[in-house]
């Protein structure tokens, strides 16, 4: 399956530890949305969303993976397809200029807040993550500036700073 990953699933590593067969293919955007860390979470931070502008001047960077079709369940349970986010298939375009049809998720409508930011843990999963795979410059200086706030869980906090891209 193809999948396209726009926030802390772009960290190969964090991405590997939920869907072990995840395999970067290439950096991608999806045109017409803009990159938001307004997603309400379980744990009451914000997450990533690409969310749909129509705006031509707007694109989500991200990342597409291969994945192994039995491993999709535990995506759909890690990316919590129904509980806040919803799957959708996207057109995605490549360095080249080619087009992929992909799929990714995206917020549902009820599970934005704006008033949400996300937690440094999961920032960084997002930048690194878009270092990783080479995204450009202008773009990771966008999720660099995305104000974050720290996670009151000191434990969950140092957990997932030991995940590594």
């Amino acid at each position: 399956m193809i999948y396209f990953s726009y926030g802390s699933n772009m960290c190969t590593g964090r991405l590997r530890v939920r869907v072990p067969s995840a395999n970067p293919s290439f950096a991608a955007k999806l045109a017409n949305y803009r990159l938001r860390f307004h997603k309400r979470s379980a744990d009451g931070s914000g997450k990533a969303n690409a969310y749909y502008t129509g705006d031509v001047n707007d694109s989500v960077w991200g990342v597409v993976f291969q994945i192994s079709e039995e491993e999709k369940p535990e995506l759909d349970r890690a990316e919590g397809l129904g509980s806040g986010y919803d799957e959708r298939p996207v057109t995605v375009i490549d360095t080249q200029g080619q087009a992929h049809e992909v799929f990714t998720y995206t917020a549902s409508s009820n599970a934005i807040d704006e008033n949400l930011r996300p937690y440094g843990w999961y920032k960084r999963f997002v930048k690194e993550g878009a270092k990783q795979h080479r995204l450009p410059e202008d773009y990771l200086r966008t999720i660099e500036a995305q104000e974050e706030i720290v996670d009151p869980d000191r434990e969950r906090d140092a957990r997932k700073r030991r995940i590594t891209c």
